[in-house]
């Protein structure tokens, strides 16, 4: 049965997310539809719920009246109304496209339609708590993808006592944000944690048992070698959630396409977050959703704000659990930031320090007389100070030494 709701005045929002419930935070009487039966959360925090650091009622974000367990099945964007599997149809004046992303589910042999027992995305909460019920001290775990998110489940399983192994296809941990050399601290801190890493490493496909349904037993590698596992993390990379958008015959290319007002092919649908693609770019990152959803706010208030892309810091701050004893010996709180092009081009200036006896190193990146980007592992302390330099794209003062850029207060 259809049930009408709402008017063509309103704002509705399809994505209960860190943008939708941002968004919905800023924009008063704004109706949220959430796929998820949870109330919206900080997914950013997902890796200190399965470490057991924090409980799901500790990441949730302030309610905002989302109606949760409801998906939207088709825009009628002539009627102005969305379509939901409850058989509600919800009339709007502007709709927001906030429907994030999926997880890759890599090509590999034993990943089908359904996902084998013991094999486990990390993307949502409802994924991380299966992913903690099945963790046991000494479970064999595999965790494919070496990036932000491959880096804090492993470190997470590791805190569960599982025995772990993370496999990654490049030459480095986190390549899009870490150099050489920070990623290699960032090894080193895992493996005192146990936590075993393969780099260079091409993962084949999944051996299963037989049965209705099968359960992982090994990870094959590309080179023959098995690696025993009960449990397996995908942590390959998300792709922009734009379905919704195709079918109702918006501008889709890698995401969502928008303008400066976060405005889609059509001048009464926005879309912000994950499944965006603004200028050429979709960021897929917490921050950038954020600084979307602020502007659009603005936006929908009728106050002349654009958006301008972001440039986004990427932070791992990651710290022991009381609730899950680690191993005497092993290393405390984990501390990591990133920010623009830290891989230095022909002409760059870069200064660097490190001191290996407390795990801490920082790089800058300087490109004529900006900061291009930086690295910090260990000691955050210049971290702001940077950050807020980059971001400004301010030119740096003419008589500062470039050491003083690594200093506690970022030398300015």
């Amino acid at each position: 049965m259809r049930t009408r709701s709402g008017n063509t005045a309103q704002v509705v929002v399809i994505g209960a997310g860190m943008a939708g419930a941002r968004l919905a935070a800023r924009v008063p009487g704004v109706t949220v539809i959430g796929e998820e039966a949870h109330a919206p959360y900080n997914r950013v925090l997902l890796a200190e719920v399965l470490a057991g650091r924090y409980e799901p009622d500790v990441i949730a974000l302030p309610p905002a009246g989302v109606r949760r367990g409801v998906r939207v099945v088709r825009i009628d964007r002539a009627a102005r109304e969305v379509l939901c599997d409850d058989g509600g149809v919800i009339g709007y004046g502007r709709l927001v496209l906030a429907t994030g992303s999926n997880p890759v589910l890599p090509p590999l042999r034993g990943i089908g339609r359904t996902l084998p027992d013991g094999v486990h995305p990390f993307r949502t909460l409802d994924d991380c708590l299966a992913l903690r019920a099945a963790v046991r001290p000494g479970s064999r775990a595999v965790v494919i993808g070496g990036g932000l998110l491959g880096v804090s489940a492993a470190r997470a399983l590791a805190e569960c006592g599982a025995q772990v192994v993370l496999a990654q296809q490049g030459e480095h941990l986190m390549e899009r944000q870490l150099d050489a050399e920070a990623a290699g601290l960032l090894r080193r801190h895992l493996e005192a944690l146990g936590v075993e890493v393969h780099t260079e490493s091409r993962v084949r496909g999944l051996r299963c048992t037989d049965g209705a349904v099968p359960a992982v037993r090994a990870v094959e590698m590309a080179d023959g070698y098995e690696l025993e596992a009960e449990i397996t993390v995908l942590a390959c990379g998300v792709r922009p959630r734009t379905g919704l958008a195709q079918a109702a015959g918006l501008d889709v290319r890698k995401g969502v396409v928008v303008d400066d007002e976060l405005r889609t092919s059509d001048p009464y649908v926005h879309a912000v977050g994950d499944c965006a693609e603004h200028d050429g770019t979709v960021y897929g990152l917490a921050g950038a959703a954020l600084e979307q959803a602020d502007v659009l706010a603005e936006v929908l208030a009728g106050r002349t704000a654009r958006y301008r892309g972001t440039r986004a810091l990427t932070r791992l701050t990651l710290r022991p659990s009381a609730a899950v004893p680690v191993a005497a010996g092993a290393p405390g709180g984990l501390d990591l930031a990133a920010f623009g092009d830290s891989r230095p081009m022909p002409g760059d200036d870069v200064v660097r320090l490190a001191d290996a006896t407390r795990g801490a190193y920082r790089t800058v990146v300087v490109r004529g007389d900006r900061l291009a980007g930086g690295v910090l592992f260990g000691d955050l302390g210049a971290v702001g100070t940077l950050a807020r330099t980059w971001q400004d794209d301010e030119p740096l003062p003419a008589d500062m030494s470039l050491l003083h850029l690594l200093t506690n207060d970022g030398g300015l």
